[in-house]
Order: structure tokens, then C-alpha cells, then sequence
């Protein structure tokens, strides 16, 4: 089973022109590491639990209040994140066992005699 992180807090923040998603588990820090590192447009908000990055992009999406650079950033990490998952999904093929046919026979005759 995969541990991945958890967060409280995620959204979008511009640094250098590049808007990007971020996640933090709190929210006034955050801010104010962002601030101090000159990043404008911040936009963050407080997941109603703690969530994975996928669920918190997918919950940030469903909310419907960025648009533009904001939107595209969360899109374009959404996209990362699935192709990431699918990765990981475990494929499990299941091939029927040969039987050794006394045993076939052996069951056959204890079903015979029961």
C-alpha cells in the first residue's frame, strides 16, 4: 500500500512568471514562505480534510474559482498525478493452473463415492 502524503491547505502561486500548485499543511506558513520567496498571485485554500495531491487538485478543480494560468496549473498537474497512479496500478493477470490428471481422477472417484 502506497503512503503517500496528505495536506490540508493547496492552490496556486506564481514565481518568475511560472504559476504552479502548491500544498502545504499550513496555511498562514505558507503564505508566508511564498511571500518572502517574491511569488505573486497566491491563491491557496483549506481542504475540508487532509487529502492526496490528486484528491486535493481534483477538489480544487470541482470548485470552480481559478481560471487562466491558475486553472491550467492545477490541469496540467492533475494530468502528471493520474499518469502516476496508472502507473503504479498493479495488474493482476490470472492464469488457470494445470491439473495433473490422476488428481483430476482422484476427485472424480471420492465425488463417485461420497
Amino acid at each position: 500500500m502506497s503512503t503517500e502524503k496528505l495536506f490540508t491547505v493547496a492552490g496556486t502561486a506564481t514565481d518568475k512568471g511560472v504559476t504552479k500548485a502548491r500544498f502545504a499543511n499550513d496555511l498562514v506558513a505558507r503564505i508566508k514562505i511564498l511571500n518572502k520567496a517574491g511569488c505573486t498571485n497566491i491563491n491557496l485554500v483549506e481542504l475540508p480534510h487532509a487529502m492526496t495531491k490528486l484528491e486535493a487538485l481534483q477538489h480544487l478543480e470541482s470548485l470552480g474559482t481559478f481560471e487562466g494560468d491558475a486553472a491550467e496549473a492545477i490541469s496540467s498537474k492533475m494530468s502528471e498525478k493520474v499518469k502516476v497512479a496508472k502507473r503504479n496500478e498493479v495488474r493482476v493477470a490470472v492464469k488457470p493452473e494445470a491439473v495433473p490428471a490422476s488428481a483430476v481422477a482422484d476427485a472424480e472417484s471420492q465425488a463417485e463415492t461420497a
